[in-house]
């Protein structure tokens, strides 16, 4: 669905499991700090209104939004979290440079989930202009840091039951 139709802030509580007991890691790119700065706000306060034990966070960041790939690799294999969150931000530029980064950090981070054994959720926005960023950073169209966090819950519960 298109972003623009629905709000990523916007979820039911009570649809999302209980996130007690779950560790999550957040892999978070320096560049456009301005940016995924909120988007960690956003996911680590959804992550503790669920019932996250502030301790059961582990917040790294890297350069760019390219370094997720190696970022969240390196979480999934220190064994401490039971998924990661990957949040990055690209703006278009004049260059082919946003096509390059954008398809490579999708493509890694996808191999990451086909894989591996933990979840590793995608929070890089890929945008045309600032604007649209701030629009989906805390801005009229939500907070993109909010949905990963539930999407994160998630899949740990979908992992969880799919094994018992």
């Amino acid at each position: 669905m298109a972003t623009a139709l629905h709000n990523l802030s916007d979820y039911d509580p009570a649809a999302v499991p209980s996130a007690k007991g779950m560790k999550f890691g957040i892999v978070v790119s320096e560049w456009n700090h301005n940016i995924t700065g909120t988007l960690l706000q956003g996911a680590h306060d959804t992550l503790l209104k669920q019932g996250v034990k502030e301790e059961d966070i582990l917040i790294k960041t890297v350069p760019g939004s390219f370094e997720l790939i190696f970022g969240a690799a390196q979480m999934v294999k220190s064994g401490k979290v039971d998924a990661v969150i990957a949040i990055g931000c690209v703006i278009r530029g004049d260059t082919p440079h946003f096509d390059y980064i954008c398809q490579g950090t999708t493509q890694g981070l996808a191999e990451l989930n086909v894989t591996g054994d933990i979840p590793v959720i995608y929070g890089l926005l890929t945008c045309n202009n600032l604007q649209q960023a701030q629009d989906r950073a805390g801005g009229i169209l939500g907070n993109k840091g909010d949905e990963c966090a539930v999407d994160a819950i998630k899949m740990v519960d979908y992992r969880r039951k799919i094994r018992q």
